[in-house]
């Protein structure tokens, strides 16, 4: 039940991503800056997280929190802070596309670091590790082959005139940059998936961590934006597409993805959170299709049956570590039980 959960979860979650990062791009096209937009959405996630733990705990007792569990969450809102200005500034040198295709690094970050931080168990003489593996593989894979190779045309007609137009539109120096920041922020979001877990397993309270990283992102960008942003006007939101970047990004980014990425790692794993990431370019492939009138090409379909077998690889993989660990606490309590012996030796239990 809880894996479905989870991947019901987090699949929902890429779809919303892919929302919220054409959002801001149109908002920051219209003049919304970027550290306005990171002050202020997570300001907003302040007061939803703040309500939301006030009822939550209202008749639960909250964990002990303890200094060492407040640096672990001191690190965490540096790094979340570092990865949202990487984030916005990406998308606002390159395009929302380019924003999901970068995020296909981010599997391959985090098993790297959650090997080198024992996050993971990792042993390839075991079926488990090997289809983890295996998955992870393919899900970068299929995420590449979606960003690299179109092929043929499946629906429609592209011309190559239009194409040739949306080229030219961005620089290539301004592609790059954009390209550089975004992997930046998979990196960041990597080492971000791993903290998560390390935090979590000694205070396993997910909004409160949520809301005192917020405080600290919020606190830093606030400072930053003060020194980067000279223009006042810049601070003035109206009623328009920048207002709405703002709530969506303080809602879905501050609020809601944040705990349901923290809730993902305590219930799967760092790992298990990170591949759902290259879903995202998937999503804004198919979605260009049917609303923006997109082409879809064979590249796309071959790398969405890369991806879902990837999903399939490390879902597997997962649930298969998961029942060898059921099975040795079991091995482990009948070999330690003083009764197996006796009752084996008296049958039908007469004495």
């Amino acid at each position: 039940m809880w894996v479905s959960a989870v991947t019901a979860i987090m699949i929902l979650l890429e779809f919303f991503e892919v929302g919220m990062n054409t959002v801001n791009k149109v908002a920051m096209n219209r003049g919304l800056s970027r550290f306005v937009l990171v002050v202020y959405s997570n300001f907003l996630a302040i007061i939803l997280l703040l309500s939301s733990t006030f009822i939550f705990y209202r008749k639960r007792t909250t964990p002990t929190l303890t200094w060492c569990v407040i640096w672990r969450i001191l690190i965490l809102g540096i790094l979340s802070c570092s990865g949202q200005f990487a984030t916005y500034v990406g998308i606002g040198y390159s395009t929302p596309t380019l924003a999901s295709a970068m995020t296909d690094l981010t599997p391959a970050f985090t098993f790297i670091f959650s090997i080198v931080l024992r996050m993971e168990k990792f042993d390839l003489r075991t079926k488990s590790s090997q289809a983890k593996s295996i998955g992870t593989v393919a899900l970068i894979t299929g995420g590449l082959i979606v960003t690299l190779y179109k092929g043929l045309p499946l629906t429609g007609l592209s011309s190559s005139s239009q194409i040739l137009e949306d080229q030219l539109l961005l620089p290539m120096s301004s592609w790059v940059l954009g390209g550089v920041f975004l992997a930046l922020h998979s990196l960041i979001l990597a080492l971000i998936f791993n903290v998560q877990i390390w935090i979590i397993r000694d205070y396993p309270a997910e909004l409160i961590v949520t809301l005192i990283c917020c405080v600290v992102v919020a606190i830093i960008s606030a400072i930053v934006c003060l020194f980067a942003e000279r223009n006042s006007n810049a601070w003035r939101i109206g009623p328009d597409i920048k207002l709405i970047a703002i709530g969506y990004s303080g809602v879905f980014a501050g609020a809601i993805r944040s705990v349901a990425h923290l809730w993902a790692c305590h219930k799967r794993g760092p790992i298990y959170a990170s591949m759902f990431k290259p879903l995202g370019m998937v999503i804004a492939v198919f979605m260009g299709v049917p609303l923006l009138g997109d082409t879809l090409y064979l590249g796309s379909v071959i790398g969405a049956v890369v991806i879902a077998l990837g999903f399939y690889s490390v879902i597997w993989g997962k649930a298969q570590e998961k029942q060898a660990t059921k099975d040795k606490e079991t091995c482990c309590f009948v070999s330690s039980s003083p009764q197996v012996p006796l009752l084996q030796d008296r049958p039908n239990g007469n004495v």
